[in-house]
């Protein structure tokens, strides 16, 4: 149950060693987001994690103490009940600190400048994206048999549960519940505060509505106040396109796939052959993710290789697109790196990502494909299946 204090030890030490890389006059890096302190301690409790230069890392903990020593293989563990506590057990601290500024508040941060008396803020954020990039055989473990329960169950379990007049709300409280029942953790997470259940799950042009998530797709959603799950009102009927874009998650580590089904009748002619390009695009990026390839020298061959006609709607619908190709999945479904402009360091091998082209289609809905896959000296390597999607359901 516990994460091995083999892989605490490995990504601690890989951490230290990226910031005397790239930082190397750091002094002080603090972690205080829960994915983020999972990762490094194994524990997801409420503190905050201190890694100095030239010592060794502290975890302070406010709530649980208890659970975080029951559960953690971390080997220093301290209790706090404020800041306070910190700063008298830590005793000089630098004047520079390395933070999550994406993450962290400014309430936050006035707490701890209240008691740690640092004046300067540094962000930590792209050196621990770098480092969670590199999954370990542990994490790809884990990953893997997600893939397996997300393959299943999209492949295999879900053109039966398609039936006419089912609305979007209640399929997903269908999926909801077989994907659980299959080992799925129960929630999905982003980075930036975002957790969902699963997903977006659409019907037709409900799949191409305008949403706050970066992603090609869309969801109309359940109200403006609740702009997940489905609508309740939009109920399937033959012609629909459905597209079921939805997370899969396994102990923490996630992966991210997309399918879709043709219920009832075939959709048009224009809109298959969209969607054999896009699976097409996909295997063709997916045969790039080697080590050493760069991902924004992958993202621009594709694009230069499209047409003009084809890029229209390509990512996305009207004015809802996304300038990307793939994302890199982990703890978050949107990790580090990203296959898109300003992405330049080479891949390596163990990293993973979600490749999901996609074109909106107007009076149809979002067609094409996502699946997970490993970069590996050989190319990419799906986790969670190859199905090609428009699967009939007649």
């Amino acid at each position: 149950m516990k994460v091995p204090f083999t892989e605490l030890d490995d990504r601690m030490s890989r951490f230290r060693a990226r910031m005397d890389k790239t930082s190397p006059d750091w002094e002080l890096a603090a972690i205080i987001g829960k994915i983020p302190l999972y990762y490094f301690t194994g524990t997801m409790q409420d503190g905050i994690l201190l890694i100095p230069q030239d010592n060794d890392a502290v975890f302070w903990v406010r709530q649980s103490y208890e659970r975080a020593i029951d559960e953690s293989c971390f080997p220093d563990i301290r209790k706090m009940r404020s800041y306070r506590d910190v700063a008298l057990g830590m005793g000089n601290l630098a004047k520079t600190v390395y933070l999550e500024t994406g993450i962290m508040t400014i309430s936050q941060l006035t707490r701890l400048q209240k008691h740690l008396p640092f004046s300067n803020i540094k962000s930590v954020d792209e050196q621990v994206a770098a480092v969670r990039a590199l999954k370990s055989p542990y994490e790809i473990a884990l990953m893997e048999h997600a893939g397996s329960i997300h393959r299943h169950v999209l492949e295999d379990c879900v053109p039966d549960m398609l039936r006419a007049g089912i609305d979007e709300a209640s399929l997903t409280c269908e999926l909801y519940s077989l994907m659980v029942e299959k080992g799925h953790q129960g929630i999905i997470r982003f980075g930036m505060f975002n957790e969902m259940l699963l997903g977006q799950i659409g019907f037709g042009t409900n799949s191409l509505y305008p949403t706050c998530i970066n992603s090609p797709g869309g969801i109309f959603g359940m109200h403006p106040s609740t702009p997940l799950m489905g609508s309740r009102d939009r109920k399937l009927k033959n012609g629909d396109l459905v597209n079921i874009d939805i997370g899969c998650g396994y102990k923490g580590y996630q992966t991210d796939k997309t399918m879709t089904y043709m219920f009832g009748s075939t959709i048009p002619e224009e809109a298959i052959e969209s969607h054999i390009r896009c699976v097409e695009l996909q295997n063709t990026i997916a045969a790039e993710l080697k080590p050493g390839a760069i991902p924004s020298a992958i993202y621009r061959e594709i694009l230069e290789d499209l047409e003009p006609a084809f890029l229209e709607n390509f990512m996305g619908y009207g004015k809802h697109r996304v300038n990307f190709l793939g994302h890199g999945i982990g703890l978050w479904i949107d990790e580090y790196p990203v296959i898109a402009q300003g992405f330049d360091e080479p891949l390596q091998e163990g990293m993973v990502f979600a490749l999901e082209p996609k074109k909106g289609i107007p009076d149809v809905g979002l067609v094409g494909i996502e699946n997970t896959f490993l970069v590996t000296p050989c190319g990419g390597r799906s986790i969670t299946g190859m199905s090609k999607g428009l699967v009939e359901v007649f």
